[in-house]
C-alpha cells in the first residue's frame, strides 16, 4: 500500500507529465528508472522458491563427472533398466519411434538386445558427457523443458531418471504430450523407501553428536502418489507398483562412497554445504550396523523401485462403463443371492 508520504512527490511527476503535449513527445528520450525510488514499492525476492527442491545446476555437473567411470557404477541402472524392459515384453505391439529418457551408459538400450519390439530408440540425458558416449541418435536435454515435438513418439522410456525433478507433475505433462495418440510411456524411478536404513542412521547419529537434524537424503515419490500423478498428467489407464532392490555393502562408508560415484548423492537445495563432523559419520555407521547389519556381517541397503505405466489417450482404448450400464449381475458370477439395500441379513 502507498504511503501518504509519498504523495507530493507523485503529485509533482504528474504535473511534469502534463506539460508533455503531443507535438513533443517524440522528441522525449526515456530516462531509465530509479530503483532507489521503486524501493519502496518494489522489492527483490530472496527467499528459495519452495518449488525447488533439487539443486539441477549441481546434478549436472555430477553427471559430467560420473560418465568418466560409469561402467564400474552402473550396476544398479543396468538392473532396473533390465526390470523396466521385461514390462514391455508384455506389449504385444511394435514401436517405431522410441525415447530413452534419461540414458545415462545406454542400459536401456543394451537391455531391449535382440528385441523387435522398438524399431529406432532416440537417447536424451542431462549430462553432455553421457549422450556424447551413446550408440545412437542422442541429444542433451533437460527433462523439466523437454524440446521435443509434441506427439512425435510412439514409446517414452525412463530408467533411474525421474526422482531428480522438482516438477514431476509438469515433467509427465510435457512426456504426454511428445506422445503419439496411444503411444506408451514406462519408467521406472526410486520411490520413498529408497535407503530407510541411511536415513535413520544419519539422524540419530546427527541428533545425538549435534543436538538436531539437517537434509542428508534427497526425498522421494510415494508408490501411493504415483498414479494419481499419471492420470493428473492426462494419461490413460495409468498403473503404479513397486519392487525392491537389496544391495549389501561392507560397511556404510562403502554405501556412501558408492552413492557419491554412481552420482546419486544428497542433491537437496538446502543441505549443508559444508563438510559433515567426522564423528557423525562415524556414529551413523556404527548405528547402521548394529541395526542394519546382514548374516554376512555386511549392511544392506534397500532401494525401492517405483514403475509407472501409461497410455496417451485414444479413442480406441477401454473405459469404464457408466453407472448402471452393466449387462450382467454381480451376484451371478459369484454365485450368490442379491439382497436390496436396507435389508437386514439373519445370523445363526
Amino acid at each position: 500500500m502507498l504511503s501518504m508520504r509519498r504523495r507530493p512527490a507523485m503529485a509533482q511527476t504528474c504535473r511534469s507529465m502534463a506539460r508533455i503535449s503531443r507535438g513533443n513527445c517524440a522528441g522525449i528520450r526515456a530516462e531509465p528508472l530509479c530503483l532507489g525510488c521503486l524501493s519502496p514499492y518494489i522489492q527483490a525476492v530472496t527467499s528459495p522458491d519452495p518449488l525447488l527442491v533439487f539443486d539441477r545446476a549441481v546434478l549436472r555437473l555430477r553427471r559430467e563427472r560420473t560418465a568418466r567411470g560409469w561402467e564400474q557404477r552402473s550396476f544398479l541402472k543396468r538392473e532396473i533398466a533390465k526390470r523396466l524392459v521385461e514390462r514391455l515384453d508384455d506389449v504385444r505391439r511394435t514401436f517405431p519411434l522410441a525415447l530413452d529418457l534419461g540414458c545415462h551408459g545406454d542400459e536401456i538400450a543394451a537391455a531391449l538386445g535382440d528385441r523387435r519390439s522398438v524399431d529406432r530408440l532416440v537417447r536424451s540425458d542431462l549430462g553432455f558427457d553421457f549422450a556424447a558416449r551413446a550408440a545412437g541418435p542422442a541429444v542433451v536435454a533437460d527433462e523439466e523443458a523437454l524440446p521435443f515435438a509434441a506427439r512425435r513418439f510412439d514409446l517414452v522410456l525412463s530408467a533411474m531418471n525421474l526422482h531428480w525433478i522438482n516438477d514431476l507433475p509438469g515433467t509427465l505433462i510435457q512426456i504426454a504430450r511428445i506422445l503419439k495418440p496411444d503411444g506408451l510411456f514406462l519408467a521406472a524411478m526410486l520411490g520413498g523407501s529408497t535407503l530407510w536404513q541411511l536415513r535413520q542412521a544419519l539422524a540419530l547419529a546427527e541428533s545425538e553428536v549435534e543436538g538436531g537434524l539437517s537434509p542428508r537424503v534427497s526425498p522421494f515419490a510415494e508408490l501411493g502418489d504415483a498414479a494419481s500423478l499419471l492420470q493428473r498428467a492426462g494419461f490413460a489407464l495409468p498403473v503404479a507398483d513397486s519392487d525392491t532392490i537389496d544391495v549389501e555393502y561392507q560397511h556404510a562408508f562403502a554405501l556412501m562412497r558408492d552413492l557419491g560415484a554412481m552420482g546419486e548423492a544428497n542433491l537437496v537445495s538446502e543441505r549443508r554445504r559444508g563438510f559433515s563432523r567426522r564423528a557423525t559419520l562415524v556414529r551413523a555407521a556404527e548405528i547402521y550396523a548394529e541395526r542394519f547389519g546382514a548374516p554376512s556381517g555386511r549392511v544392506t541397503a534397500s532401494f525401492e523401485v517405483l514403475f509407472l505405466h501409461g497410455w496417451a489417450p485414444h479413442p480406441s482404448q477401454p473405459r469404464p462403463l457408466k453407472p448402471g450400464a452393466a449387462r450382467h449381475r454381480l451376484a451371478t458370477a459369484l454365485g450368490t443371492t442379491e439382497m436390496s439395500t436396507g435389508v437386514k441379513v439373519e445370523r445363526n
